[in-house]
């Protein structure tokens, strides 16, 4: 769970102007806002914390912290005012105090135990500043101090104010106050030159100086992108430079190698990425980082650490060892001059040994815990930390397995003794899970010690309960404000003594306001302010209460029905007094608050279907998508496979289901056509379309048996699905298939009106409305994934009107499966226009011949 602390610079300095006319806070405010638009476009945001301090006296100067919730953060981002002195390095300790309140509680630093780069809180702070010259009630100040006396308890453990998982980044705004003729200039953006770059790259962190708003933006692209796990480590070579590596790969003596000078890779001060396990989500290893002392009974007290841990490399070729099953941490170095060097070299299967100094009992370089190795591609470089002093472990354990077979003799245990007494005792609890994982016999005692002192661990569990005293402290006092400095008290005799309500002025301005004696008009000086009227009192406007239903007007009695019935029977979810619209009612500063709501929602079950699209939440924006998870339907398939012989809905799967189905005859607007297998001939509207089986209307599928038991003439139909039997005026459910018989083809509507006397008559404006509702379907239908089409040809069936609108319908359907690339079904729709085309042909030209013949 990264935490995101912004520490705002609030100086009376920041009040000055940029030639758009925006205060330097202003633009502060809105970057923080930018950043957490562009930070919530990764999924990961929803476990950020964020943090706001400013440069007020502490702890004041803490206005959003551990328990402030994202609506307090954004409200006193917003309520920020610039005044006071520019106290940077007060501010610096208090933010860094604030990020380690609860670090000696959770036990997360270790202290004498080893570092374990898997026990993390990543952090970023990023400051906005204007990079003026720092100012304390002292004067001024030409260098960056920081208050070295921390009331956190425990902070004289660490060197530093900030630990190996905080990188301090700085954005000190250069805007200009006039408006500049000079051509922006491209390219990164440059550090700045004031005291706070110094203090960023200590941490692991580094400067911007911003001088445009595109810059700005530039530079909080950049710091989204330095969201990331990992701890910072100062890599230094120890021994002689490598021997340089010819053109072909191999070690060239001849070459001279300067060892003496200086180069950039020699010390490099790094993050290394440590990445979370994809099945929990948190970071999960198995070894230390070896201590720069050796923990003894014997110490007093422990002595303090470094912030970052100062990793030794030799240059000396070795051979990578790893054996299976013992566990191994692997974590990918940020990119650097060292990782580049190694890199160059192009000796993926060699690797560089590292070391803690001091770290051993008997040799003050110590024994190797790792390794630095290149990847087989070539593309990144490895830290691999293995057991301590592995290169003696690691042959033991593999005779331990392949020759010994889990029974070791006395040699080899006086061997294995002999390596624990290298091993410093915070190992061996790690090494005795390790054996048990790898299914070793139990070769280290239950009794294990840690090497600590009495006195240090009693000193340990005292800080801890100190700083959950300090911790809830400083977190009560998180958003007081400063008490406001008291000024000089001055008595007032001009009253004698008499109080206001004894006043005359003050008690006849009392029954002027509420009403029992007349506002006099001409006694206002109307020129003092210009433009406003004085609001007289309504008597007529009656307060609006529950307590009295008399006192309700007349015409408001139905909506003060409504909501009293509402209050009444929905107590268990509102508020009483509270009406359902008025839940609704959230102030503007709120709308965009969604982080609140994510956190409140459940963990989302898996998908039924893996393999669909996963959807993106669209807030704020209802037309976002994930072209990257967009699923295009039928395009692949439809341009791999031979085009003359894609597979119609209408084919059947076999030929002998052609013969077990009668020869059915349909009669559409007029005209006979026959239906064989299912499908209509070439005279129809839908041919070579509908489904290998009868489809009735309620988008269910008839079994071939089924037709066998239909009329060849089927009967007339209404909107909703009732077929009038012959002879009777009574309705039952049925298909909806409209049919005429021959003798009513000079009027098929009136014909089939005229069949059902005293039924439902379509007239032309519920024909308009059946045709709303079968564009609306049709376009549901379209976008539905798969290719079912069956519906969408009945539907286009059902249209209402001449053929002309039939063929608009389908036109539509065309357009409407050309959005969502419905390749097949648009070959489908094409050849039913085809037909509709040359069917309206055929008519007029018999329309043609029938006048001519007349």
């Amino acid at each position: 769970m990264p935490i995101l602390l912004f520490l705002i610079d609030t100086s009376a300095s920041m009040n000055q102007r940029t030639d758009l006319g925006t205060s330097y806070l202003d633009i502060a405010k809105g970057a923080v806002e930018l950043f957490l638009k562009l930070r919530a476009r990764d999924p990961a945001s929803r476990g950020d914390r964020y943090m706001l301090v400013t440069y007020d006296e502490p702890p004041y100067c803490i206005k959003a912290g551990w328990k402030e919730n994202h609506a307090t953060f954004m409200s006193e981002l917003k309520n920020l005012q610039a005044s006071g002195l520019t106290t940077l390095g007060q501010a610096l300790r208090s933010s860094f105090d604030l990020l380690n309140l609860n670090r000696l509680i959770s036990g997360i630093d270790n202290y004498g135990q080893g570092r374990n780069p898997f026990f993390l809180e990543p952090s970023i702070l990023i400051t906005i500043t204007d990079g003026n010259k720092l100012t304390s009630t002292a004067g001024v100040q030409e260098e960056l101090h920081l208050p070295l006396n921390s009331p956190l308890p425990g902070s004289e453990l660490t060197k530093e104010p900030f630990r190996w998982d905080q990188r301090l980044f700085a954005l000190v705004l250069r805007l200009p106050g006039v408006a500049s003729t000079e051509p922006e200039q491209l390219g990164s953006v440059p550090t700045d030159e004031s005291a706070i770059t110094q203090m960023c790259e200590v941490t692991g962190g580094r400067s911007y100086c911003v001088r445009t708003q595109r810059m700005l933006n530039q530079c909080l692209e950049s710091l989204v992108q330095k969201v990331q796990s990992g701890v910072v480590i100062n890599f230094e070579k120890t021994g002689p430079d490598p021997l340089p590596i010819g053109e072909d790969g191999l070690m060239d003596s001849s070459r001279p190698s300067n060892s003496f000078a200086a180069q950039p890779w020699h010390s490099c001060h790094k993050l290394i990425y440590v990445r979370p396990n994809s099945k929990t989500g948190v970071p999960v290893g198995h070894w230390p980082i070896p201590e720069s002392f050796w923990p003894d009974q014997n110490l007093p007290s422990l002595p303090p650490r470094t912030s970052h841990p100062v990793v030794r490399f030799s240059c000396v070729d070795c051979e990578p060892m790893v054996i299976d099953k013992l566990p191994f941490d692997k974590y990918e170095l940020e990119p650097s001059p060292l990782t580049q060097y190694i890199l160059e070299r192009k000796s993926p299967h060699t690797c560089w040994q590292v070391f803690v100094t001091s770290s051993g009992k008997y040799n003050e370089l110590g024994y190797p815990f790792g390794y630095l190795k290149a990847s087989t591609t070539l593309t990144c470089v490895n830290l691999f930390v293995m057991p301590y002093n592995y290169p003696v472990l690691l042959p033991l354990l593999d005779d331990l397995f392949k020759v010994h077979k889990l029974k070791p003799n006395l040699k080899w245990r006086q061997a294995f003794d002999s390596y624990l007494k290298t091993l410093p005792p915070y190992y061996l609890l790690p090494l005795k899970k390790a054996l048990r994982m790898m299914g070793a016999p139990n070769l280290i005692s239950d009794n294990l010690d840690c090497g600590l002192s009495y006195s240090v661990i009693s000193y340990l569990k005292k800080l801890s309960q100190q700083t959950k005293l300090e911790s809830e402290r400083i977190l009560a006092s998180v958003g007081k404000k400063p008490p406001q400095e008291i000024g000089i008290k001055v008595k007032n005799h001009s009253g004698g003594g008499m109080s206001l309500t004894h006043n005359k002025n003050f008690r006849k301005l009392l029954k002027e306001i509420t009403g029992e004696t007349a506002l006099r008009l001409t006694e206002l000086n109307t020129k003092e302010f210009a433009g406003f009227q004085i609001g007289l009192l309504n008597k007529d406007l009656k307060p609006q209460t529950y307590r009295n239903a008399y006192d309700i007007p007349r015409r408001g009695l139905l909506d003060q029905l409504t909501r009293m019935r509402s209050n009444l029977l929905k107590t268990h979810k509102f508020i009483v007094g509270q009406d359902e619209d008025s839940l609704h009612s959230v102030p503007v500063a709120q709308m965009g608050n969604y982080q609140e709501y994510l956190k409140t929602l459940a963990s989302p079950l898996r998908e039924i279907d893996p393999d669909q699209p996963k959807r993106l939440h669209t807030f704020g924006n209802p037309f976002k998508q994930d072209k990257k998870g967009m699923m295009i339907d039928e395009a692949d398939e439809f341009v791999a496979g031979p085009q003359n012989k894609v597979k119609r809905p209408g084919e059947p799967n076999s030929p002998m289901s052609s013969k077990r189905r009668r020869n059915a005859t349909i009669i559409h607007d007029g005209h006979e056509e026959k239906m064989e297998n299912g499908q209509i001939t070439p005279d129809g509207f839908l041919s070579k379309s509908a489904p290998s089986e009868l489809i009735n209307m309620t988008g269910d599928l008839m079994p071939p048996n089924q037709v066998d038991s239909l009329s060849d003439d089927f009967t007339s139909l209404s909107k909703d699905g009732l077929i009038q039997k012959p002879g009777s005026n009574a309705f039952v459910g049925g298909a909806k298939n409209c049919s005429l018989s021959v003798d009513d083809q000079k009027d098929p509507v009136a014909s089939t009106l005229g069949a059902m006397p005293n039924t439902l008559q379509i007239t032309p404006a519920m024909a308009q409305g059946i045709n709303a509702d079968i564009k609306h379907q049709l376009m549901k239908e379209v976008r539905k994934f798969g290719r079912k089409y069956e519906r969408i040809f009945i539907l286009l069936e059902e249209v209402q009107g001449p053929l002309e609108m039939k063929k608009q319908f389908v036109e539509f359907t065309i357009k409407e499966a050309a959005r969502f690339k419905r390749r097949v079904l648009i070959q489908y729709l094409e050849k039913v226009l085809e037909k509709i085309n040359s069917h309206h042909l055929h008519n007029n030209i018999s329309h043609i011949n029938s006048r001519s013949s007349c």
